[in-house]
This record gives structure tokens, C-alpha cells and sequence, in this order.
């Protein structure tokens, strides 16, 4: 009975160990297909100063927003808008859901920067310079993800 729940302690930890180390993905060279979005604009504008790039502020409804969800959608699950924003961008997501769970620190914090940045609607993209000065502000843009880069790129420049 030991000897056979031994084996089998020893087959399920083999087991979990496989399923675990193949679920891990490999680095290679090529960029990852997900955009890392940073939380609070402290931390943005650290990663900004230190990497030298433009903050892209997006305020959004996640789980309500039509508009928010054609922008993610059309744009940021896009490939050309993954790789500029990994290559130029740092970037910033303050929600207002309705329905998705979040501390009432986190819902505080994204208040005081709606009011802070005067935001009226959703979704608004605002773009900061590395130290938090607006540089311009835009939302939803038809055309796609490459006329997206287009138009965030003419707002930089």
C-alpha cells in the first residue's frame, strides 16, 4: 500500500512538473504578442525616464465601454500597434468598470487622475512626455491599428 501510493505521489509530481514547464513560454527573439500595461502613472513615468519614451495614458471603461472595446479590437490587439507601442511606448490603462472587481484604492487613484487630466469620456487616450507633461489627447480613430501608429506618431512629433 505505501509502496503503491509512493509510485503513484512520484507519477503526479512528474506529471504536474511537465504540465507546468510546458505551459512556460520560451524566450526567443521575437517580441511577445501581449502588451504590458502599467497601472499607475508613478511607475509609468519611471519606466518612461528610464527608457526614454512617450507615455500612452489609455482611460477606459473595460467592461462597458463600445467605443473601448473597438479601439482594443481594431488597434491594440493589433500586431503593427504591438510593435510600435513596445518600440516608442510606455503604457498606462486607468479602468472604470463597472463590473469587474477593484480595490476602492485603485478605484480613488483612477478617479483623481480622471480629474486631474479632466477627462470627459471613453475611451480617452491622453500622450505624456517622460515627465508626465500632456502632449496631446485623441480616442477612438477608425482605419485600423496602422492608421492608429500614424496618427499617435504625428501627435509625438
Amino acid at each position: 500500500m505505501i509502496k503503491n501510493a509512493l509510485v503513484l505521489l512520484i507519477a503526479l509530481t512528474l506529471t504536474f512538473s511537465l504540465i507546468h514547464c510546458s505551459n512556460k513560454e520560451t524566450k526567443t527573439d521575437e517580441k511577445s504578442t501581449e502588451l504590458e500595461w502599467f497601472v499607475t502613472l508613478e511607475e509609468a513615468l519611471q519606466a518612461a525616464q528610464e527608457e526614454d519614451k512617450s507615455i500612452f495614458v489609455n482611460f477606459t471603461g473595460s467592461d462597458w465601454c463600445g467605443w473601448c472595446f473597438k479601439l482594443n479590437d481594431e488597434v491594440f490587439a493589433q500586431s503593427e500597434f504591438i510593435q510600435y507601442a513596445q518600440d516608442e511606448l510606455i503604457l498606462l490603462k486607468l479602468d472604470f468598470p463597472r463590473n469587474l472587481p477593484q480595490t476602492e484604492a485603485t478605484k480613488n487613484y483612477n478617479q483623481a487622475l480622471l480629474q486631474k487630466f479632466k477627462v470627459r469620456g471613453f475611451p480617452t487616450i491622453i500622450l505624456l512626455d517622460k515627465f508626465g507633461n500632456e502632449i496631446n489627447r485623441t480616442g477612438y480613430q477608425a482605419g485600423g491599428a496602422a492608421k492608429y501608429v500614424e496618427h499617435l506618431q504625428k501627435m509625438i512629433d
